[in-house]
C-alpha cells in the first residue's frame, strides 16, 4: 500500500481541549472551547438536515404536487445541483471573506428558501425554492472548514470527525423529524418549523462565532473560482478522493432516495412516521465519524477507506431482504451507513492534511462530487425502483458500491 499524502499545518488558533472548540473575544492568546465544537456539530447538523427533509415526503409530494413515481426523484436531484453549485460558488469564498459573516449570510438565506417552499403552490415554485435550499446549504462545508482551521494538525480529524458527527445525526433526525411533524401537521410545517429554527440559529451564532483571517484576500473572485480547478486538477489525492466521494454518495442516495416509496407500498405500507424511524438505524454512523478522523490522525487512511467500502459492499446484502424481514434491513442500515461515515471523514481529514492553506476550495471541490453522487444516486434510484423494483435498486447500490472498492483498491495499490 502507498504511503499516504501528509503535509506539513500551519499554525492553529490557541489550544484544543480534548476537541475543537471556538475562539473566546479576548485579545490575548485566544482559548478553544469545547462548548463551541458542539455548536458547530448542532449548525452544520441543522443545516444539512434542510437538504434531507424531502426523503422521508417524497410520497406527499407526489401526491400534492402531481409527480409520478420515476420523477418525484427530482425533487432530490434538484436540491443536491443546487448544492453542488454552492460548493463551487460560494464554500471557496471561507479562504476569500470571513468565515463568521459568511456562514451568518448562508444561515439567514437558507431560512428565506425555507419559507418558499413551505408556502409553494406549484411544481416550479417548490423546485426552484428546492434548489435555493440546496444552495445555501452548503454553509455546512463552510463549518467543516471553520472548525479545521482552528484545530491543531493532530487533532484535526477528531474535529472533523465530530463536526461530521453532528451532520450524521442531521440527517438522520431530518427523516425522523419530517416523517412525524408530516404526519401531525402535514409536509409544509417541516420547511416552516426549520425556516423558523434557522434563523434563530443565526441569531445564536452571531453571538459566539469568532471571526475568520483572509487566506487570500489578494485574488479576485473569478482567480478564487479558477484556483478551485486548478487544485483539483494538480492533486491526486483530492482527485481520488474526490471519484470515491462521488460514488460513496451515490450508494447511500440509492438506498434512502428509493427506501421510502418501498415502505410506504405493499407489503408494509408504513406511515411517515415509522419510515422516519429507520434512519435512526443508522446512528451507527455518527460514531464512525469520530473514529474514523482519530484513524486518519494516526496515518491508517487508507486502511479505514478499505475497511469501510468492503463493508459499504456487503451491507447490500441484509438491505435485498427488506420483504422478508425489516430486521435485516434494518442491520443493513446501520452498516450503511457506519462505512458511508468512515469513508466520508477519512476522506476529508486526508485532504484537509494535503492542503492547509486551502481549506474551504478543496472541500468544496470534494463536496461537488459527494453532490454529484448524492443527486445520481437519487434520481438513478427511484427509475430503477419504477421499472425493477426493490431488487433492481439493490442491483444498483452493489454496482456502484463495487465500482467503489475496485477503484480504491487500485489507486491505493496498483497505480503511482
Amino acid at each position: 500500500m502507498k504511503t499516504e499524502v501528509t503535509a506539513i499545518d500551519e499554525p492553529s488558533i490557541g489550544d484544543v481541549h480534548g476537541h475543537l472548540a471556538a475562539l473566546t473575544g479576548s485579545v490575548g492568546t485566544p482559548t478553544l472551547k469545547r462548548s463551541t465544537l458542539f455548536l458547530f456539530a448542532i449548525a452544520a447538523g441543522l443545516s444539512v438536515a434542510n437538504v434531507y427533509f424531502a426523503q422521508p415526503l417524497l410520497d406527499a409530494l407526489s401526491i400534492q404536487f402531481g409527480f409520478n413515481t420515476a420523477s418525484v426523484g427530482l425533487v432530490i436531484t434538484v436540491t443536491q445541483i443546487g448544492y453542488a453549485l454552492g460548493l463551487f460558488l460560494i464554500v471557496p469564498l471561507g479562504d476569500w471573506l470571513d468565515r463568521r459573516r459568511l456562514v451568518l449570510s448562508q444561515l439567514t438565506l437558507s431560512a428565506v428558501a425555507l419559507i418558499v417552499v413551505s408556502f409553494a403552490t406549484s411544481k416550479a415554485t417548490l423546485l426552484i425554492a428546492m434548489f435555493l435550499v440546496g444552495l445555501f446549504a452548503v454553509v455546512v462545508q463552510v463549518l467543516v472548514a471553520f472548525a479545521a482551521s482552528l484545530a491543531l494538525s493532530e487533532q484535526r480529524g477528531s474535529a472533523v470527525g465530530t463536526v461530521t458527527g453532528g451532520v450524521v445525526l442531521g440527517i438522520l433526525l431530518a427523516r425522523t423529524i419530517a416523517g412525524v411533524l408530516s404526519d401531525v401537521a402535514g409536509w409544509r410545517s417541516v420547511y416552516l418549523g426549520s425556516a423558523v429554527l434557522t434563523f434563530l440559529l443565526a441569531c445564536s451564532l452571531y453571538r459566539v462565532l469568532p471571526s475568520s483571517p483572509v487566506n487570500d484576500a489578494s485574488r479576485s473572485y473569478p482567480q478564487l473560482l479558477f484556483s478551485v480547478v486548478e487544485l483539483f486538477l494538480s492533486s491526486r489525492i483530492l482527485r481520488i478522493r474526490a471519484y470515491i466521494a462521488l460514488l460513496l454518495f451515490a450508494s447511500f442516495g440509492t438506498l434512502w432516495t428509493s427506501l421510502v416509496l418501498s415502505l410506504s407500498s405493499s407489503p408494509y405500507s408504513l406511515s411517515r412516521t415509522a419510515i422516519g424511524l429507520f434512519g435512526l438505524a443508522g446512528m451507527a454512523g455518527a460514531i464512525a465519524a469520530g473514529r474514523a478522523g482519530r484513524m486518519a490522525d494516526r496515518g491508517r487512511g487508507q486502511w479505514t477507506t478499505g475497511i469501510g467500502l468492503a463493508l459499504l459492499l456487503g451491507s447490500w446484502w441484509p438491505i435485498g431482504y427488506l420483504h422478508r424481514s425489516l430486521i435485516a434491513l434494518t442491520v443493513g442500515i446501520v452498516i450503511l451507513d457506519f462505512a458511508v461515515q468512515a469513508v466520508h471523514v477519512t476522506n476529508q481529514s486526508m485532504i484537509f492534511a494535503a492542503h492547509p492553506a486551502a481549506r474551504s476550495r478543496v472541500v468544496a471541490v470534494y463536496m461537488i462530487f459527494y453532490s454529484i453522487g448524492s443527486g445520481i444516486g437519487a434520481i438513478a434510484s427511484t427509475k430503477v425502483y419504477a421499472q425493477f423494483g426493490w431488487t433492481g435498486v439493490c442491483v444498483l447500490g452493489i454496482s456502484i458500491s463495487t465500482i467503489a472498492f475496485v477503484f480504491w483498491a487500485f489507486t491505493a495499490f496498483v497505480s503511482e
